[in-house]
């Protein structure tokens, strides 16, 4: 078998893996499902993907076809070979604005394809909560809805045509055909003209005709995917009087790739979508009556009526980027539902809500109606609503809210009877579910929360899925509207449509696809829905011993195990944010946040009984290019933190393998500047000089290309320990200065600078000593030292740091420490003293932005010359902090304007872009954002960054000099 995959991989021009870390990464989805694949096929070509598909029939396995895998039924995976075209099949290969269609490969992101389609006023309107990562071939596969299909549809409304390789190798294209030609289509003598014959019979008996009307969904119900799509193949030309013409299309969108392999498709696009938009958030006492408000809302045609319960809002709470956007709620509502409206004029648009607003007051339905104006707002709140199915993992313990009937749909007036019933069978069951999404079109995504760790849950999570079937039934519903039949849903299949139906599925499934090669187990013959599961049964989840403390999160196992496959990590630099910086340079998988919490989850599962669990290079490549930004401690809607995984991997891993000469020596960093310190002159020679500092890059493998960082002629304590002012008479306030190690020996000139801005502007600044902050040693692995300086630090201070005496750090990485790392370093008597510490560690900037918005300091103080700026925060500020107060002291000077560049990481990351296998990549993530935004400002236009790397990296990638925001200030001072 080895020899034959050897074969395939040396006979296609793409990747081909067949390695056990690559078939663990693909061995999940987003769903509850995992199964080792044979082997990752990534390929470049259409010519591959046949040869693919020609070694299946030969060595008789399966093809699972995957772009994003964000699929939620456990459509992307199997046991066969995966073949992922996310990273190759991504081109735009012709737009018509006049006949306003696309033609597009299938792993094109759909908001990558809409930011490329805004010129032509144009864009592709399904819009799933995944939009940011999700990709078009995806979409199709599973008929992706999301918010605004009550205006626009589905994806299947809007394929024109497909592309698509069968399941013998000949290609072929499925587009509209008249009468004549789909008779045609029937005499062909091949699979193509097979295919079409099968349908015409099938579909001309009058028997299956009404078969198929009787058991299949209501036609009023737009969200459908049970099974395939025979029944609007039915209302076609060929087998009812006066309707359209017959298209293949509306049967290969939501078939999940079990019945041909796309290779590109034509898509139907809509004008740009009303200028002006304002949101409408009923807040509700009870779930009822928000289903029932529901209704009301409908009938005020409303762009999208979304639905959010309280379960899905308490989550909210303890997520630190999504908690901001919480500021729409008011009080603790049971319910809220968001309607949005659209206009050409912003007048339109708000006697639209004003409307609604109106007439569910007067039914006394809802105690509170914030509308919500502005672009930025409206985003940030359906951003809290896409972020549902990754903050549910934040609910504690091994229960999770399991998707298996979420995503049932009904008629909209069947809305509040379904869902009390539903309601009941979840109390027998013994369950309270998750409500949310999209209640305007008759679908809620509903959880019972089971641990699918224990086999009584696992048999509840089918009899749950089989009941509920049976409840939709009732209603002539879909037990999928968007999510696709997968795995979870395909067993109730013939519950949906009837055993006759049924067997008509598998019928077109065997023309099409004889030999099942095509993602076998999906929508028809699937194995029993209980299987298969990502945990085995009556599992019990290993404990370790850890430096930080896991306790939050019952352990570092349960820690990865977060990571629930969403995608989040998988977005592009043109969605915004920071994570992950290095999947957004490689396009691989295996850099994303949920590759690097799956190699953990399966190698610490599966080998927790080793002598060391965390011995595993599978682990230590895949973390790897993982740059510790912190992006996903924020922005992964599950908060699975990464760079603290990393940082205790590393510990535990140099435990079997010994600590590297390099990673000891960054580690080290502070103790050797103040080694090189006592002779800066020297020190400094050696750094710039050629031929020593070739040396030394060879000897710590660091980039050639790199600029080493110079010490400063002098220390800051030095300086300081000679050059202290205290200020005279009545001071604003008290300051403790952190003096980190990148300020004390490297950016000496910006900590005298920002001492003396603090001194002018009226402020005692005290430096005591403290140990260095530990950053370096976190980044390395060496957690122990960390461990020393981080309790040494809460010590020190956590007596005499208050809200009004806070500590003041210069560095962002140094100072945030004490939020984020240290309650996780000290011992457990110490652990409040450390939060209360790390509210009151301040960014300068931060410090600075809060005695602004207090009056103490104004533009009085400063120059009135015009400056513009452009600004690039530093990674752990945009995930434990905001780059807002770096904006605003920058820009208080009168008539100073900034502009913050939307870049994610600078691609430094402390050493990691110092590092020699590490440079490309590095300069690669400059690139995404940062390095095009610098070489664009003027020559006069300030670059400001508050990181130390960040400013390293300006200087590398732009040869632009970049200034700390303190900088800026000082150099604004009168």
């Amino acid at each position: 078998m080895i020899e034959n995959l050897a074969k395939l991989g040396k006979a296609l021009e793409g990747e081909f893996y067949y390695d056990k870390t690559m078939r663990i990464l693909y061995a999940t989805d987003a769903s509850v499902y995992r199964e080792m694949p044979l082997a990752v096929a990534i390929p470049r070509t259409k010519e591959d993907i046949k040869k693919i598909i020609a070694y299946a029939h030969e060595h008789k396995t399966s093809l699972i076809p995957r772009a994003a895998g964000t699929s939620l039924a456990g459509q992307c995976v199997g046991d066969g070979i995966v073949i992922d075209t996310s990273k190759y099949f991504k081109q735009i290969i012709e737009v018509n604005p006049e006949e306003q269609w696309v033609k597009l490969e299938p792993g094109i992101v759909r908001d990558r394809l809409n930011a490329d389609l805004k010129e032509h006023g144009l864009f592709f309107s399904p819009n799933t909560s995944t939009v940011n990562r999700c990709m078009i071939g995806g979409m199709v596969g599973n008929n992706s809805c999301g918010t605004y299909s009550i205006v626009y549809g589905n994806t299947r409304h809007h394929v024109l045509e497909i592309d698509a390789i069968l399941s013998d190798g000949s290609e072929v294209t499925f587009k509209t055909l008249n009468e004549a030609e789909f008779i045609t289509k029937t005499k062909l003598d091949t699979l193509e003209g097979q295919i079409y014959r099968q349908i015409h019979e099938e579909l001309s008996q009058p028997e299956q005709q009404k078969e198929i009307r009787v058991q299949f969904p209501k036609p009023s119900i737009h969200r459908r995917n049970t099974g395939y799509a025979i029944d609007l193949l039915l209302e076609t030309a060929p087998f009812t009087a006066g309707k359209k013409d017959f298209n293949f299309c509306e049967l290969l969108a939501g078939s999940e790739g079990t019945l041909a392999f796309t290779t590109a498709i034509k898509l139907h696009l809509d004008p740009l979508p009303p200028k002006e938009k304002i949101l409408v958030c009923a807040h509700f006492t009870t779930l009822t009556e928000s289903l029932e408000a529901v209704i009301i809302s409908m009938k005020h045609a409303p762009r999208a009526c979304e639905l959010m319960d309280k379960i899905i809002m308490d989550c909210t709470k303890q997520n630190i980027e999504y908690s901001k956007d919480r500021f729409f709620v008011n009080g603790d509502p049971e319910g809220i539902l968001i309607c949005e409206f659209g206009a050409e004029t912003i007048e339109e648009a708000q006697a639209m809500a004003d409307a609604l607003i109106a007439d569910l007051q007067s039914r006394k339905m809802g105690y509170a109606f914030p509308t919500v104006l502005g672009n930025d707002k409206i985003k940030r709140v359906w951003g809290l609503r896409s972020a549902g199915l990754g903050l549910l993992a934040n609910i504690p313990g091994d229960a999770k809210a399991v998707a298996v009937i979420e995503d049932t749909a009904v008629d909209v007036e069947d809305l509040p009877a379904y869902v009390a019933e539903f309601t009941q069978i979840m109390e027998d069951f013994g369950q309270r579910s998750v409500y949310y999404a999209h209640a305007g079109a008759g679908e809620l995504h509903l959880r019972p929360l089971l641990d699918l760790k224990k086999k009584a849950d696992r048999q509840m999570f089918h009899d749950i899925g089989e009941a509920v079937a049976k409840l939709v039934k009732k209603y002539d519903g879909s037990m999928s509207g968007e999510h696709g039949d997968g795995r979870v849903r395909a067993q109730f299949i013939p519950i949906m449509i009837g055993e006759k139906n049924y067997e008509l599925c598998r019928r077109l499934k065997y023309t099409w696809d004889e030999y099942n090669i095509f993602n076998p187990g999906k929508i028809v013959d699937a194995p029993p829905m209980n299987t298969q599961l990502r945990y085995e049964e009556d599992m019990v989840t290993p404990q370790f011993d850890t430096v930080f403390n896991f306790d939050e999160t019952d352990g570092i196992l349960r820690a990865a195990e977060k990571c629930n496959g969403s995608g989040d990590c998988r977005k592009l630099s043109l969605s915004g944010g920071t994570m992950c910086p290095s999947y957004r340079a490689t396009r691989n998988e295996k850099d994303t946040t949920r590759a690097r919490a799956n190699i953990l989850r399966e190698m610490l599962t599966q080998n927790a009984k080793d002598p060391n669990p965390f011995n595993h290079k599978e682990i230590y490549e895949v973390l790897d290019l993982c740059l510790s930004c912190k992006g996903c401690t924020s922005e992964c809607p599950s908060n699975v933190d990464m760079s603290t995984l990393k940082a205790e991997f590393l510990h535990q891993y140099y435990k079997s393998n010994g600590v590297p000469l390099r990673a000891r020596a960054f580690a080290n960093i502070g103790k050797l500047n103040g080694i090189g310190s006592l002779v800066p002159s020297l020190t400094n020679f050696s750094l710039k000089n050629k031929f020593t500092s070739s040396i030394i890059k060879s000897i710590l493998r660091v980039a050639p290309q790199r600029s080493l960082p110079a010490l400063h002629k002098t220390t800051l304590r030095k300086w300081f320990a000679k050059n202290s002012v205290q200020t005279m008479g009545n001071f604003k306030g008290l300051v403790y200065f952190f003096c980190d190690e990148f300020t004390n020996f490297n950016d000496t000139d910006i900590g005298i600078k920002a001492i003396e801005l603090l001194t002018r502007l009226g402020y005692q600044v005290e430096m005591i000593d403290h140990a260095e902050s530990g950053r370096a040693h976190f980044s390395k692995g060496l957690l122990l030292e960390a461990q020393k300086m981080a309790r040494r630090n809460v010590a020190i201070f956590k007596d005499i740091i208050e809200e009004e005496v806070p500590l003041i750090g210069i560095e962002p990485s140094a100072i945030l420490g004490f939020r984020d790392e240290y309650p996780k370093l000290v011992e457990e008597k110490d652990i409040e003293a450390a939060k209360a510490l790390g509210k009151n560690a301040l960014l300068i900037d931060e410090f600075l932005a809060r005695e602004i918005e207090r009056g103490n300091i104004t533009a009085d103080s400063f120059t009135k010359e015009a400056k513009n700026i452009k600004l690039h925060g530093h990674c752990h500020q945009k995930s434990l902090s905001s780059v807002d107060p770096s904006a605003w002291i920058v820009s208080l000077p009168e008539n100073y304007t900034v502009e913050i560049i939307q870049s994610g990481c600078c691609g430094m990351a402390g050493s990691f872009g110092y590092e020699k296998e590490h440079y490309e990549i590095s300069m690669a993530i400059g690139e995404q954002t940062l390095f095009p935004a610098v070489r664009a400002a003027k020559e006069d236009t300030i670059i400001a960054a508050p990181g130390t790397s960040c400013r390293h990296q300006i200087a590398d990638g732009t040869g632009r000099k970049a200034l700390h925001p303190v900088e800026v200030l000082w150099e604004a001072l009168l």
